[in-house]
């Protein structure tokens, strides 16, 4: 077999900036059965993206390239950091970057002093944990109400979510390599569908989509998301206000016990006939 070898440099330069593609060809040796051939594979794109609170790092965002200053203002919000989009004064990318660095760093600007929480999360976050720089248990505290709705969803439009974000899922489609997380209104209205390496990177993205839009807290809204739901799925979401919570995979206990707490439906397993409902089912209408 040949394999490609990529150094960790000109990875990140596939970064690209904000409107580059998310993904990239490979090539790969083709095995079936005992037929082997080469051929060349489209596979996501994995890159840093680097928040900069003035002149100091914050932290290192493992994320696909695209809708990245979404995924600041969500992972602020989420975070706790901001408490609206109007909090954040801008946005930029600086011009003087070493080449690797170009559309991978962005500086968030405050209108007030920089936020003290920030200081909880200064380490690398990768794309498969939504929690990795956090330096304690207690950081992991929720700092949000209870959810409260009066939303219901049937039980068939909730089943025919999964098939409506494969749809929109372009990415996927090329590479299968990508988490989503879909935005429904309380008519069951397919709003955004952010794809991304990390789950919780797609949901911040989604959030930051909608904190942009001024319509946060999502008071009367399903997130639907594409694998398992874990601890900060759900933290994420009751931060946003979301009611119901559906995946397509399983939950974790803890995003059992979360849901439960903050008074979030939770739905795992969902298919078009079928569905495991967790938390507070009674926002499902059969």
């Amino acid at each position: 077999m040949k394999y490609i070898e990529r150094d960790l440099r000109s990875s990140i330069q596939s970064g690209g900036d904000a409107d580059s593609a998310p993904t990239r060809e490979a090539a790969v040796a083709k095995i079936v059965g005992d037929a082997e051939s080469n051929v060349v594979d489209r596979v996501a794109v994995e890159a840093p993206l680097e928040l900069r609170f003035g002149l100091r790092s914050a932290t290192v965002l493992m994320r696909t390239p695209g809708h990245d200053e979404d995924l600041v203002r969500g992972f602020l919000f989420t975070e706790g950091m901001i408490r609206e989009a109007a909090d954040v004064r801008s946005l930029t990318r600086p011009a003087d970057l070493a080449s690797h660095e170009r559309g991978n760093v962005i500086v968030a600007d405050f209108v007030s002093a920089t936020p003290a929480p920030a200081s909880e999360r200064t380490f690398f976050s990768s794309s498969s944990c939504g929690v990795c720089g956090k330096n304690s248990i207690a950081a992991l505290e929720v700092r949000a109400p209870r959810v409260t709705s009066s939303l219901r969803v049937k039980r068939s439009a909730l089943g025919a979510m999964p098939a409506r974000m494969r749809a929109a899922q372009p990415t996927f489609a090329e590479t299968g390599g990508l988490h989503a997380s879909a935005l429904f209104d309380g008519k069951t209205n397919l709003l955004a569908v952010r794809e991304d390496v990390g789950r919780h990177n797609a949901l911040d993205k989604l959030v930051g989509w909608a904190l942009a839009g001024g319509i946060v807290p999502l008071g009367e809204h399903v997130l639907l998301v594409s694998g398992r739901v874990s601890y900060e799925i759900v933290q994420k979401a009751v931060v946003a206000g979301i009611p119901v919570i559906a995946a397509v995979g399983a939950p974790s206990s803890y995003a059992v016990d979360l849901a439960t707490r903050f008074g979030v439906t939770l739905v795992g397993f969902l298919r078009p006939d079928s569905m495991n409902v967790y938390t507070s089912p009674e926002r499902i209408v059969v």
